[in-house]
């Protein structure tokens, strides 16, 4: 048995929060938790209420080490990055509280989310090249649509440690705060998000994946466009604007 805790989720009203809790560990992924994570991605999607998910790691110091190294050799199905699919491909916004440095494919872990909010002085280190291992094909595409090639293959090609500041810089960070910052700049996420409409939220974050992946239909974008401007909540919402 590993050490530490599996992965939690807990749900508070609209926000659903995903933890890893081994900080001894440096919050690494073992092999039984990929399985475990997506049964808890779907609950977040049988709850219809729900508004935002949040993942981030217990303790101060590193938010995911990424998978265990040991097993990596030994453990080769598709179990990391099917789960690593399935957080990108959430109908709600996702949001990474980035309590530390990311290591490995915790870097993913981060990269799969809509947004990654990091504490002065995360790190990020992807040594993948240094193990003589190409990366899956889902990362590789992740950080290539993302940040795009350039700074992909920065962090892939030269397996170099990236400070806070040059996170920022190339995008992998949406925002750098200090630590004591970090609960008031999710409070600012959250309630950004619940005064957007949830359909519009879902619809829109679901055809900019697809542009940025290059499987956009322009046909099905115009006609999410229009359905949008016939819903019921658009019309209140239009309406309240008027009178207003």
């Amino acid at each position: 048995m590993s050490a530490g805790v599996p992965p939690t989720l807990d749900i508070d009203g609209d926000t659903a929060t995903l933890t890893l809790r081994r900080p001894s560990q440096h919050n690494r992924i073992d092999p039984d938790d990929p399985p475990l994570i997506c049964r808890h991605l779907e609950r977040v999607r049988g709850h219809t209420t729900l508004r935002l998910l949040v993942v981030t790691g217990e303790g101060d110091k590193t938010f995911c080490s990424g998978y265990t190294l040991a097993r990596i050799g030994t453990h080769l199905d598709r179990s990391l990055e099917d789960m690593l699919d399935a957080l990108e491909a959430l109908e709600i916004p996702t949001l990474c509280l980035m309590n530390g440095s990311a290591y490995g494919g915790g870097t993913d872990l981060a990269m799969a989310c809509d947004f990654r909010i990091g504490v002065r002085g995360c790190r990020l280190f992807m040594p993948a090249a240094r193990f003589g291992l190409h990366y899956y094909p889902g990362g590789l595409r992740r950080f290539v649509t993302r940040l795009g090639p350039t700074a992909t293959k920065k962090i892939f090609l030269t397996a170099a440690s990236l400070g806070d500041e040059e996170l920022l810089r190339i995008g992998f960070l949406t925002e750098l705060v200090d630590r004591r910052d970090l609960s008031a700049t999710l409070d600012r996420y959250r309630q950004d998000i619940r005064g957007c409409e949830a359909a519009a939220l879902r619809s829109m974050k679901q055809h900019i994946d697809r542009i940025a992946c290059g499987t956009w239909n322009e046909e099905l974008g115009r006609a999410a466009y229009h359905a949008s401007l016939r819903s019921t909540e658009t019309l209140r919402r239009l309406a309240s604007l008027d009178a207003g």
